[in-house]
């Protein structure tokens, strides 16, 4: 398997992994509120803010996707880079508001490092394919 493919399918999941969690949140957000590891869930109509989570990690997802359907793999890299500091502020956010520090590093910590290695992962397929172009009349015989 290429690296290209290796990469699709690890930006292909994390594509369709936010638009899960989006639309858990989104559509769920009092049962989804449990998951993210803070102490408890908001009061009186702080259920407006898990909505907004749904609709961050949302959109997150449809920006993967359609990176991925339209080729541009450059910008893909970067994107994932960028979207993985949404997972670290999610984890800072738990860490300070006192909540499960296994939550914080397991499941918004990890998820941010993952993201982070399929932008970079994806980033050096692109650098590669860079070079390969300019390798390739060298290599032809005159």
């Amino acid at each position: 398997m290429s690296l290209k493919n290796v990469n699709t399918v690890l930006a292909t999941g994390c594509a369709l992994f936010a638009l899960y969690l989006g639309l858990s949140f989104i559509l769920f957000p009092e049962a989804s509120a449990p998951g993210v590891g803070l102490p408890s869930r908001p009061a009186g109509d702080g259920g407006g803010f898990l909505v907004m989570k749904g609709i961050r990690e949302f959109s997150m997802g449809l920006v993967v996707g359609v990176l991925l359907v339209t080729g541009h793999r450059r910008a893909l890299g970067w994107v994932l880079l960028m979207e993985a500091v949404a997972p670290f502020g999610d984890m800072i956010d738990v860490l300070v508001h006192h909540g499960s520090a296994a939550a914080a590093f397991g499941i918004h910590g990890l998820t941010s490092v993952l993201i982070a290695i399929t932008g970079l992962l994806v980033l050096r397929e692109t650098g590669a394919a860079r070079t390969v172009p300019a390798l390739a009349p060298a290599a032809r015989p005159a």
